[in-house]
């Protein structure tokens, strides 16, 4: 096999892994990397992957074929410069909340230069704002408990005459007695 059609089967493989990350990511915060030496990059990588995030060191011509065979088209202007991408498929907020958190934390050269959600480009303001939403387990335990509250507050007014009208027997009873 000769040198150059090697290159071609590894940069198809490339794209065909990148459009398969890009067509199940739900949101995706693009980094630019400069200045983050090798065992940084592993620490933010293991950091991403326990919160059950991708993280991937983009080729920009590669990244934009990716786009081209997903329905996320309108995000290749992001692919400029040395791009890296976290995506998530399950936690819209877990790659925005963990870089953030990192950088501030450690106060790396990281730079957040945009995102991806809801099949819009994002700015880093609000990469910045999505980092500081709850996670979805929180916002679902809030509903159930905004479900609940009318719920348990309808059976406290139906239960009030019953244990109103305990209160008053129960008085009589001492009252009898004493």
């Amino acid at each position: 096999m000769r040198f150059g059609k090697k290159i071609r089967i590894k940069k198809k493989i490339a794209v065909d892994e990148l459009t398969d990350a890009l067509a199940v990511a739900q949101s995706a915060v693009f980094t630019d990397y400069r200045g983050i030496n090798t065992s940084e990059l592993t620490t933010i990588r293991v950091k991403l992957r326990e919160a059950g995030v991708g993280y991937r060191v983009l080729k920009n011509t590669l990244a934009r074929r990716a786009a081209d065979n997903t329905d996320h088209s309108n995000i290749k202007g992001a692919f400029e410069g040395p791009v890296a991408m976290a995506y998530s498929s399950n936690d819209v907020v877990a790659p925005a909340r963990v870089l953030m958190d990192y950088i501030s934390s450690s106060k790396s050269n990281l730079k957040v230069t945009g995102g991806y959600l809801s099949n819009k480009l994002i700015s880093v303001e609000e990469v910045a704002e999505l980092a500081k939403l709850p996670s979805r387990e929180v916002l679902i335990s809030k509903i159930l408990a905004g479900m609940q509250s009318p719920i348990t507050g309808l059976a406290m007014v139906l239960n009030g005459p019953a244990r109103g009208l305990a209160i008053v027997l129960q008085a009589r009873i001492k009252q009898l007695e004493g």
